[in-house]
């Protein structure tokens, strides 16, 4: 019997596909927090 397993890690379309989107959200988380606050991402991790 042959599975049709396709992997869910390394360089795979699917996830490819979800870093892609976690990091859209985390840009935009960023700004957002950013716009909120007035202090720069470094700035609010205490690096800056």
């Amino acid at each position: 019997m042959k599975d049709n397993f396709e992997p869910r890690y390394g360089f795979v379309n699917f996830a490819e596909i979800w870093n892609g989107r976690l990091a859209m959200m985390g840009i935009l988380i960023g700004l957002t927090t950013e716009l909120l606050t007035g202090q720069g991402i470094l700035t609010q991790m205490g690096i800056g």
